[in-house]
């Protein structure tokens, strides 16, 4: 009996993928700042938000099929200093058109903070969960 197109491609996508990101994530909340434009002022990501982003995308090739359905996400965030907060969520964002479709996808998250003054990076466990 053929397959259907739909039923091929959830063949090929991945059940697990495991990602080492090498650069020290911004936070969501600093990682924009207002700048005023002619008069208008405008919310833009900030320099280290901008810098992480192009390192990430760097680092971080798309998939051939992203993966679908709920997804489970295990990040070991290891920061340069104490200073930062555990935040995932520039990281879950960046993923997205990369790893998944959305990061709405991502129904169960476990973050651990880390400290590592000479080598920042998060490893990233993105696991498809059960149906059901």
């Amino acid at each position: 009996m053929p397959q259907n197109n739909s039923d091929s491609q959830q063949g090929l996508q991945l059940p697990s993928l495991l990602l080492y990101i090498k650069g020290e994530p911004a936070s969501k909340a600093n990682s924009r700042k207002i700048v005023r434009y002619g008069g208008v002022s405008r919310l833009i990501k900030s320099e280290k938000a901008l810098s992480y982003s192009e390192m990430f995308k760097r680092q971080c090739l798309p998939l051939a099929i992203l993966m679908e359905g709920d997804l489970c996400v295990t990040m070991h965030i290891y920061y340069a200093s104490r200073r930062p907060d555990l935040d995932d969520s520039l990281i879950l964002d960046l993923m997205q058109g990369l790893v998944y479709k959305n990061d709405r996808q991502v129904k169960e998250r476990h973050l651990y903070w880390h400290l590592d003054k000479m080598n920042p990076h998060t490893e990233i466990l993105i696991e498809k969960m059960p149906r059901g």
